[in-house]
């Protein structure tokens, strides 16, 4: 068990390159299934969730290899359409095997999935649209077992709620359906966005894209002629990392990354005092006179997204006067709160809403992350605590962070890696 001795009160300054996104390689390295080519995704990053899908591809049957930031995958080889329990448990994601193994062999069994543990995150509405298409779905000691023999069958589908997964899921699994599928409701964000582009430049005809009605025209269960894929910046990684130049108002530059997926995170921090140097694909945060307080609700892209909204919660701790967070998408994604508490952050929580007291003298402590972004925030508060922070069960920053400590400290931030 490793844990990050964090030493605060060091000003940052420089540059750092953000790594491809994590939450857009997943669900491309799950569209493989559906490819009758070897295909190269490129800008992968580094990072646990992306080894263990990998992993789970590869005992389905798959040959991957990756070196550095690029995995070579063929799927021509599976033959095996179960997901079993060792690995999907360690990663929610894993279910976007669901679609494409169900529309590519006519039946599959994928186990219930793992995570973080920030709410309850269902499935039923991908097992709901499954259905709609012609699936017969079981759940079966714990497994999802689907089957649908003559193939999946085009049909209108409106999402009950915006599900990012959901929408990859079924646009996978349409992609190789029996006609027309039309997705109502669905989700906007730049991964899936990406996931539609990838699948369109497959040869898929896919009406909408970046809007939430998609119109998919299915293959008739022929496998596609995928082309190489270079996966887009990861905004969440780039947040964190403006949140680090924020909260230490320190003069730091983001870059490889697209401004646009950012627009909501710079406008909050530019609320907050911060001014940017933005270019085509780098971004520079300029300090501010006076970090002012903010309130922030999170929402589906294009709006605040939940997974920097415990990044923000660390830097309102040192704005001027009294903040609002209003999470409205996860009912328990605050258990960071008790940790910040713990160096002194002054945070009061009713319902999906948090009250965040700034002007706070943070002291180092001995803390504990509890989900992949948590951990993120606990960075932030430590960069700015009296003292020497030590943040333990780190693995969770290791499933979404590549080379987090060799970044901050090119930065100036004075962090180490150390066994327990």
């Amino acid at each position: 068990m490793y844990y990050l001795s964090i030493k605060g009160k060091q000003k940052l300054k420089g540059s750092v390159s953000i790594s491809g996104a994590k939450n857009s390689a997943l669900p491309l390295l799950a569209a493989s299934l559906l490819s009758k080519n070897r295909i190269t995704l490129s800008n992968i990053p580094n990072v646990v969730d992306v080894k263990t899908l990998l992993k789970l591809l590869e005992n389905l049957g798959a040959y991957a290899k990756m070196e550095k930031d690029i995995v070579q995958i063929d799927t021509m080889t599976v033959k095996s359409a179960c997901a079993n329990y060792d690995i999907v448990r360690k990663m929610r994601a894993s279910i976007l095997t669901l679609g494409p193994l169900l529309a590519r062999f006519g039946h599959c069994e994928v186990s219930m999935p793992g995570g973080c543990a920030i709410g309850q995150r269902p499935i039923d509405l991908h097992l709901k649209a499954l259905e709609q298409m012609g699936a017969v779905i079981e759940l079966k000691q714990g497994y999802v077992v689907a089957k649908a023999p003559n193939g999946l069958k085009g049909t209108t589908i409106i999402f009950d709620k915006v599900t990012v997964t959901g929408s990859e899921n079924i646009l996978m699994a349409a992609a190789l359906a029996h006609g027309v599928t039309k997705l109502v409701n669905v989700a906007k964000e730049p991964e899936v966005v990406q996931l539609c582009e990838v699948l369109r430049d497959a040869g898929v005809n896919i009406e909408g894209i970046g809007t939430t009605n998609l119109t998919v025209v299915g293959s008739y269960g022929e496998l596609l002629d995928m082309q190489n894929i270079k996966v887009i910046p990861d905004r969440i990684e780039a947040g964190t990392y403006l949140c680090a130049g924020a909260i230490t108002n320190s003069k730091i530059t983001i870059t490889d990354v697209i401004p646009k997926h950012m627009e909501s995170i710079t406008l909050k921090l530019q609320q907050m005092g911060f001014s940017f140097d933005i270019k085509e694909n780098s971004i520079t945060i300029i300090p501010a006179d006076k970090i002012d307080a903010v309130d922030i609700e999170t929402s589906e892209y294009p709006g605040f997204p939940t997974d920097v909204q415990a990044q923000f919660m660390a830097l309102c701790t040192q704005a001027n006067g009294t903040s609002i967070i209003d999470e409205r998408l996860f009912e328990n994604r605050f258990m960071h709160v008790s940790e910040l508490a713990r160096m002194g952050a002054n945070i009061k929580l009713k319902g999906h809403s948090a009250t965040v007291e700034g002007n706070m003298d943070l002291i180092a402590a001995d803390v504990m992350a509890t989900d992949l972004r948590a951990s993120s925030a606990l960075i932030l508060a430590a960069l700015v605590a009296k003292g020497v922070t030590k943040i333990h069960r780190i693995y969770h920053l290791d499933r979404g962070y590549e080379n987090l400590e060799g970044k901050f400290s090119a930065l100036g931030a004075r962090i180490e890696r150390l066994e327990e």
